[in-house]
């Protein structure tokens, strides 16, 4: 019996070792393909694409419906939204230029400032949540926009001064600091939705159950609070091990599938899962000189 154990796990290891040879070469091939390359980066690039078109055609249905509210905080968002997925687009579209760029830093601002358009597009629903919280609880409003435009000002011009040092000087040790730094701006978002989105379900909760709308508005801050918190606390786990780990990067071509993946799970698919949960107009604005008929 014993020397059928032994025997046992000796084949074992001996196929476990020989699988995963099998497997790690596999891997390196699709990484190393071009067409599997060419596949996850086009297949990226129409997501974007579409989720980008979703975004203006919405805009544009809100723009007709409500023509003179001007730039409201809804339209701006759908705004951003159609920018941030558009410019994603074309990065894809053109990836091969872009991972290949002989300046390093050019790949940098091509590949990080989308998401950090990402960023200020989705605070912007914390902001509008904070300014409903606040107004609920007859709490001062005035700073909040403000705070909004100060903290997404401090960290443009910090990526700034971060690409601008890499471009003269491409040193690791700002590269490694350029990372941590997209980490703590996605948990400064992660947060900011966990508070804010937290405090508006539970302030939602408290409202008589036939108040008019609860059920739909609480399902909305739920639903889209849960989708961010998810996706931003992905975006910092994933930047976090790729800043210390060559084999997790998100800046190289020969990672297609973990891109595709990535950028699915951070940025396409959250944001179509939002737009399709915000996809209701604002209501119509009766004209003064209108009086219905009794």
């Amino acid at each position: 019996m014993r020397e059928l154990a032994s025997s046992f796990a000796a084949a074992a290891s001996a196929s476990s070792s020989a699988s995963a040879p099998l497997l790690g070469g596999w891997w390196n091939d699709v990484n190393e393909s071009p067409e599997w390359q060419h596949a996850a980066f086009f297949s990226l690039s129409a997501a974007y694409a579409l989720v980008s078109a979703v975004a203006l055609i919405q805009l544009i249905r809100i723009q007709r419906r409500v023509p003179e509210l001007g730039w409201t905080t809804q339209k701006i968002f759908h705004l951003m939204n159609f920018l941030v997925n558009g410019v994603r687009a074309l990065v894809f579209g053109f990836h091969v230029h872009v991972f290949l760029l002989r300046t390093k830093v050019y790949k940098l601002v091509l590949l990080d400032l989308p998401g950090l358009l990402f960023f200020s597009t989705y605070t912007l629903l914390v902001l509008f949540w904070a300014e409903i919280y606040h107004q609920a609880r007859s709490l001062p409003t005035d700073k909040l926009r403000p705070a909004y435009i100060a903290v997404n000002s401090i960290i443009y011009v910090v990526q700034v001064c971060i690409w601008i040092y890499l471009g003269i000087n491409d040193n690791a040790a700002v590269e490694l600091a350029s990372k941590l730094f997209i980490v703590a701006v996605s948990f400064v978002a992660l947060l900011g939705f966990s508070v804010y989105g937290g405090r508006l379900f539970f302030l939602l909760r408290r409202f008589p159950i036939e108040s008019k709308g609860r059920q739909k508005k609480l399902y909305e801050v739920g639903t889209v609070t849960a989708i961010c918190v998810t996706c931003f606390l992905i975006r910092c786990v994933v930047v976090a091990l790729s800043a210390f780990d060559r084999d997790v990067s998100l800046e190289v071509l020969d990672h297609p599938i973990l891109d595709l993946f990535y950028y699915t799970l951070t940025e396409i698919l959250p944001s179509a899962l939002v737009l399709f949960v915000l996809r209701k107009l604002p209501p119509k604005r009766v004209s003064a000189q209108y009086h219905p008929i009794n």
